[in-house]
């Protein structure tokens, strides 16, 4: 079950973290993948893990909040299957404490990135006989987080996203989901935490996991098993649905 074999994806994000997991979960399902991130570096290293496993991998440094890079990544590319718009960033802040210059650039990867990824791919999905498309969106998106107006804004909107073009798709054979996770012990967190807490990263680190009522946050891999699902012929009757995976954190909070 949860076969890829034959199948070609396109991963954004995919240097480290959530994007990274998946890369290596779907290589392992016989995967071809094609690995972007801002990062060149960040890129290679999925790719050093991937070789190391025998996987088909292929990496692209990338901005996708830029169309024109975007769109020239994708033509190197060609006819695909599976795209995962997994690439964003994170801000903290309020309405009245979010510059102008941080909503932007939120906006412009998170929002703007998925948009951009979309009308490359699209196309191709569609001259190929269709596809599957994940957007990562966030429990961010479904409930109100303390600090975190662009972000929930984004993320909002990924999820508004998905059911667009889940509608206007169907009849050429695409589907598409998001996937929306609480907490994920990724390196984003560590530096997070190292930043804005200097010497109190582990005291910090069991507060984080304790707003999840599971008790811990998520790992990379889970979030990656969930994702092979919804791209493999298992899942050929969802489309245009969300999936949290929060350890309770939606339902469970009171």
């Amino acid at each position: 079950m949860f076969s890829l074999k034959n199948k070609k994806a396109v991963i954004t994000g995919a240097g480290s973290g959530i994007g990274k997991a998946i890369a290596i979960l779907f290589a392992k399902q016989q995967t071809e993948v094609h690995v972007i991130d801002l990062s060149d570096e960040n890129a290679q290293s999925t790719v050093s893990e991937i070789n190391s496993t025998q996987g088909k991998v292929f990496s692209y440094a990338c901005n996708v909040a830029n169309q024109k890079e975007v769109i020239s990544t994708f033509k190197k590319i060609g006819a695909h299957d599976i795209l995962i718009n997994n690439a964003g960033i994170a801000h903290i802040g309020k309405a009245d404490t979010t510059s102008e210059e941080d909503f932007d650039r939120v906006i412009n990867v998170n929002v703007k990135g998925v948009y951009n990824c979309l009308y490359a791919s699209l196309p191709l999905m569609k001259k190929n006989g269709g596809g599957t498309i994940i957007n990562m969106a966030s429990v961010a998106a479904w409930c109100g987080l303390d600090d975190r107006f662009v972000y929930s804004t984004a993320k909002g909107a990924v999820a508004a996203m998905t059911l667009s073009v889940a509608k206007d798709y169907i009849h050429d054979n695409i589907r598409c989901n998001s996937i929306s996770p609480g907490r994920v012990h990724t390196p984003f967190v560590d530096g997070f935490l190292k930043k804005n807490y200097p010497g109190k990263e582990k005291e910090m680190f069991e507060k984080l996991s304790a707003t999840q009522p599971i008790g811990r946050m998520a790992k990379p891999e889970e979030v990656a098993a969930l994702a092979l699902y919804l791209c493999s012929d298992e899942a050929s009757f969802i489309t245009g649905t969300d999936y949290p995976i929060d350890g309770g954190f939606l339902t469970l909070n009171t």
